[in-house]
């Protein structure tokens, strides 16, 4: 099978907290785009901050994605059980001379990142640790502080067509890899997990369509398939921000307390992308007769206590 040809997806909730509808809006279109096309759908548990995750939240998560009409093929995966994976990645790029140690702190990376460095992005990393002498590495090296692991990236210029936001380009700046309390960073464990899983599209919110020049170039440097990417409208609350707790009741269970059902809700998020008609309360089977890709909307969808608008 080409890569192109692959359209293999996946969902990879982080079990921290409860999914609002905007992440189960994204999680049915991510099962949309690839069962319409005839492919499997993943399901994989993102849990590797492990000071962030709590418990019971990924049975919840699970249930929830499941009450609203989700399946999933195979075993779901867990990103905590494939430390040896993402170990094996970090020692090629190494072995390849791609890797050097940072310690610089955030408010020193805050204080580097606004200047301006040529080639880079605003607020990229700018290469501070990269070329230190060896009494300055000796020095930090001195102070205990642990040190993150960053890829040196050559401020590499990726291009890419994304499905739903057409021609991307950006310059990557040299990411962590492997935080310093010795965490695997997103974007290693993702990469190496999209090809070891033989994802073949990447469908997920828009704000993390900036980590995706990051997440091609560390697949190529790696030797790793590369997936298709298609980045979805976010929904947002009524003050124009990311959709969040403090929004209301924006969670299934809270949509449940004020007498809504889970058709309920997979309603709303079929009318928000134009799937649906008011009082239609349509089953997913009926969503993948209606699912056209090049139809989706663009801009983001606001949700309020009457629901979208």
């Amino acid at each position: 099978m080409s890569p192109r040809s692959n359209r293999t997806g996946r969902f990879a909730p982080s079990p921290t907290g409860s999914l609002h509808v905007g992440n189960l809006r994204t999680a049915l279109l991510a099962w949309l785009f690839a069962r319409s096309q005839g492919a499997p759908f993943l399901m994989r548990v993102e849990d590797l901050d492990t000071g962030r995750v709590r418990p019971g939240i990924e049975e919840e998560q699970l249930h929830d994605l499941a009450v609203i009409g989700l399946d999933w093929d195979g075993p779901v995966v867990r990103q905590s059980e494939r430390r040896g994976l993402y170990a094996d990645a970090l020692a090629r790029l190494e072995a390849d001379g791609l890797i050097y140690p940072c310690w610089c702190t955030r408010a020193e990376i805050r204080e580097a990142a606004s200047a301006p460095h040529g080639e880079l992005p605003e607020g990229a990393y700018p290469g501070t640790c990269r070329e230190l002498s060896g009494a300055e590495r000796a020095q930090r090296e001195a102070s205990g502080r642990p040190p993150a692991l960053r890829l040196r990236a050559g401020a590499a210029c990726v291009e890419l067509e994304d499905r739903l936001l057409g021609s991307v380009t950006g310059t990557v700046d040299d990411f962590v890899v492997r935080r310093g309390d010795g965490a695997f960073a997103y974007n290693l464990a993702a990469v190496v997990d999209d090809a070891q899983q033989g994802v073949g599209e990447v469908v997920r919110g828009a704000d993390l369509a900036d980590s995706t020049p990051r997440q091609l170039h560390l697949a190529r440097v790696l030797g790793l398939s590369e997936p298709a990417y298609a980045h979805v409208p976010l929904v947002l609350g009524p003050d124009g921000a990311r959709l969040a707790k403090r929004h209301g009741a924006v969670t299934l269970a809270e949509r449940a307390a004020g007498g809504e059902t889970p058709a309920d809700v997979r309603a709303w998020l079929a009318r928000s992308v134009g799937l649906a008609e008011p009082g239609e309360t349509p089953a997913t089977t009926e969503l993948l007769d209606r699912f056209d890709p090049h139809a989706l909307p663009r801009e983001p969808t606001v949700f309020g206590s009457g629901g979208e608008r």
